[in-house]
């Protein structure tokens, strides 16, 4: 046996080894195998099973049971039964089950710890310290929230039952995350936990049981991904939230299409780990260790790609080798190992393809010389040296301990190479000048910032992603929010105009009016035309004007000019988008009633559209709605304020909004001028960059605008006007990869295309399935468009000594 002054000298660890025969004897006391929970009852183990393994032994743990149909539907009509008793308790009422199951998540804290160990292969220690404390949290803070539901979100109404999909990186807090909110809504959930990690979500079943959750308001059904391919097509489940691949995220969000599904997806990420030369090193590698190398790189907002300034990228290289050199890799349960086991063979051999493919690219393979363990899902820590932006390393998501390695000189290549990704999750940035530091968290392109820590977080901050990392936020009041609907005021088809008075005899001026493009008049690229009939001169079949019907190539060009303008735009201040709103308001103004008179005027492209055209008084209401309307928007320009929330821990996060980027805009026939002046400043307010499609049927209320835009100050590129055929237009927005957000108010059909088109690279969509908006309701001078066309990103600032 060492000595004390030897073991001091090494500073060898010995075993540190966590009791599990507590969770074995539970397991054994199932060792038929484990039915699913519903109802507030188990149900017998089915015929087909399957285990479930611990991966750093490879032995069985359990046995699970294959959903079948007949089981998620039982699962929904269980959940359908109780939504109606349990949205109606009072936010009080939601709130004592909450807290009821927050207290005994802590009261079995070791149990769960220990048996989400057993399961997933990460360390006693991260799960006991981080996962299920955090568990508890999350049941605490939206217990809060069900209390003050009322109050904070007035009229506030839950979707129904949800249907949730978690991963097998985080079993007992993925469900936590989901499962939450929705209940502090007034939700019911069908939850079905990853494959590989079911059992803390059946042993949590039991503790929800115990504690007198109503039956039927969770419902867990166990199986592989057919059951969440059931699960995302059920009919009578109203919203999906996911957590998982991309891939598997952008299937859904394409399998959801055209029904009205809400939708939230937490998806795959690449987040960069940016250190400058003023960092503390010796801080930065500890926090790049925490990064990539936490429950073995299996986190999807892992650091997997480290930005190291190029002075003193050899002296960061070299302190991270020389404290991989010291990791210890073992036994899960072990409280003293760095790094457990990764969660399946499948995993495993997941990541070594993609160190194979790697090095065969051209990167330098890094691993350090130190014991791994044989016969589990172990992989030692890794680095890939000598990579470049296009090696698949650097591309794609490895899902596990595996660390590229690039350098940078200056801060804008710092941010070109973060954010030359398809993802957008998370990014860390180690410097010791808070202003640099700040200067990069607004131009990475990611929901959630770390500055000098990584991997922060609370139920009080939300998460989520950009970008193809997903959409929607899970934690804190804009979590919350993904669970409740938006009260739009959604009516019968409105009348599009009015009984007609009196012709009005004017002269006829042969005109074609052109796109508007990056700040100028275009003519659209195919030279085809369409012709908009005037009353006055119906009879002889003059049209008061022509609109041109625009192509891909049109959208391209605006598309184009958009995504030119959007940094220049988003970087204005509020207060500089306000002024220019204002004058484009005042501008509009002087030519309200010379607008109004147009609206009366023009009687779109059929003949039936003769007996429905406005009168001029019901034109003029609309023409004066509109002035409002850009006021509102500009009021809200310098308004739209985050957050600051306060986690229990030594940070204060900021929680700031940021436009999307290039929104697409497929206006509808009804109130034609209002919608467009509408959706375009309020989108603009934002701090997105606008290509807009006017009503098919009666552009000339958009096109009308075109000459004021010109007058008012508008930067190129921020509004772009293209007429033409709705669908084909829709097609093409959704389509394009420039385009971040898409709002298209069509028809069912074409909204269904949208979505699935839009669906390939994670367009954030608002598509009205062909029913009609009240343009002039109140909610429209309102935040909601504003929330809309927004990302949150959070920002953690971590203080103290």
């Amino acid at each position: 046996m060492a000595s004390i002054p030897e073991i001091l000298d090494s500073m060898d660890y010995g075993p540190a080894p966590e009791d599990a025969s507590f969770a074995y004897e539970w397991l054994k006391a199932h060792d038929k195998g484990f039915g699913h929970f519903i109802g507030g009852t188990f149900t017998k183990a089915g015929k087909a099973l399957f285990p479930t393994k611990n991966p750093a032994t490879g032995k069985t743990l359990a046995k699970l049971t294959q959903a079948t149909k007949a089981d998620v539907n039982k699962a929904v009509k269980a959940a359908s039964e109780a939504f109606g008793p349990w949205s109606k308790l009072s936010g009080h009422e939601r709130a004592r089950h909450l807290y009821a199951l927050a207290r005994i998540v802590q009261k079995e804290c070791r149990f769960l710890a220990v048996l989400d160990t057993l399961d997933n292969g990460k360390p006693i220690r991260e799960t006991r310290d981080i996962d299920i404390p955090l568990v508890a949290r999350h049941f605490y803070h939206h217990a809060g929230w069900a209390q003050i539901l009322e109050s904070t979100l007035p009229g506030a109404q839950p979707h129904g039952v949800c249907g949730q999909i978690i991963p097998w990186n985080f079993p007992l807090l993925m469900l936590a995350w989901k499962v939450a909110p929705a209940l502090a809504a007034g939700n019911t959930v069908v939850l079905k936990p990853a494959e590989y990690t079911s059992l803390s979500a059946l042993y949590f079943a039991e503790l929800a049981k115990e504690v007198g959750l109503p039956d039927g308001v969770l419902n867990i059904v166990t199986g592989d991904g057919a059951v969440g391919e059931m699960i995302v097509g059920h009919k009578d489940i109203q919203k999906i939230a996911f957590t998982g691949s991309t891939s598997v995220g952008k299937a859904i969000a394409a399998e959801t299409a055209g029904t009205g599904k809400a939708l939230t997806l937490e998806l795959g990420g690449k987040s960069p780990y940016i250190v400058f030369d003023d960092a503390d090193l010796d801080s930065a590698v500890e926090g790049l260790v925490d990064a990539i190398f936490f429950n073995q790189g299996e986190v999807c907002c892992a650091g997997s790609r480290l930005l190291v300034q190029e002075s003193v990228e050899e002296a960061l290289v070299a302190k991270l080798k020389a404290r991989l050199s010291t990791f210890r890799i073992g036994d899960p349960l072990d409280k003293a190992i760095d790094m457990g086991a990764l969660a399946d063979p499948v995993q495993v051999s997941h990541v070594e393809q993609h160190m194979t493919d790697a090095v065969h690219e051209g990167a330098t393979l890094w691993q350090p010389a130190i014991d791994c363990p044989k016969g589990g899902c172990f992989i030692k820590p890794s680095l890939l040296l000598d990579v470049e932006q296009a090696n698949v390393a650097v591309r794609e998501e490895i899902f596990g301990p595996v660390l590229t390695v690039q350098s940078f000189r200056t801060l804008p290549e710092a941010a070109a190479l973060a954010n030359n990704t398809r993802y957008g999750l998370a990014a860390s940035i180690w410097s010791e000048n808070i202003g640099r530091a700040m200067d990069m968290a607004g131009r990475v392109e990611a929901g959630v910032v770390w500055i000098n820590t990584a991997n922060q977080f609370d139920a009080a901050v939300g998460f989520g992603g950009m970008k193809e990392s997903g959409y929607g936020r899970e934690g804190g009041l804009e979590g919350l929010r993904a669970y409740v609907k938006q009260d739009w005021p959604w009516t019968e088809e409105m009348p599009l105009v009015h009984p007609l008075p009196k012709t009005l005899d004017k002269p006829y001026h042969d005109k074609t009016t052109k796109n508007y493009i990056g700040g100028k008049q275009v003519r659209n690229d195919n030279g085809r035309t369409k012709r908009i009939l005037s009353r006055a001169h119906w009879s002889n079949g003059t049209p008061l004007d022509r609109v041109g019907i625009g192509n891909r190539k049109d959208i391209r060009n605006a598309v184009e000019a958009a995504v030119k303008a959007k940094n220049t735009w988003a970087a204005m201040t509020g207060h500089q988008r306000a002024q220019i709103l204002y004058f484009l308001a005042e501008n509009y103004e002087k030519r309200q009633h010379q607008i109004g008179v147009t609206l009366s005027e023009f009687v779109g492209t059929r003949k039936a559209d003769l007996e429905e055209a406005r009168d001029l008084k019901t034109a003029n209401t609309e023409s004066r709605a509109c002035v409002e309307r850009l006021f509102s928007a500009a009021a809200w320009a310098d308004k739209f304020d985050g957050a600051v929330h306060s986690p229990p821990k030594s940070n204060i996060t900021l929680a700031q909004h940021e436009p999307q980027g290039v929104v697409g805009i497929v206006c509808p026939n009804e109130a034609p001028l209002l919608n467009f002046v509408t959706m375009v400043a309020f989108a603009i307010a934002a701090g997105n960059t606008v290509v807009a499609i006017p009503s098919f049927d009666y552009p000339i209320a958009a096109t009308e605008l075109i000459h004021i835009l010109e007058a008012s100050d508008s930067p190129p590129g921020v509004i772009n006007i293209v007429t033409g055929e709705s669908a084909e237009m829709t097609k093409t927005l959704a389509e394009h990869d420039g385009v971040d957000g898409l709002w298209v108010h069509a028809d069912a059909k074409t909204c269904k295309m949208a979505e699935i088109a839009g669906a390939q690279n994670m367009k954030r969509m608002w598509c009205s399935h062909g029913q009609a908006l009240d343009w002039t309701h109140p909610i429209f001078d309102g935040d909601a468009l504003l929330r809309l066309g927004s990302e949150v990103k959070n920002i953690w600032l971590p203080y103290g000594e």
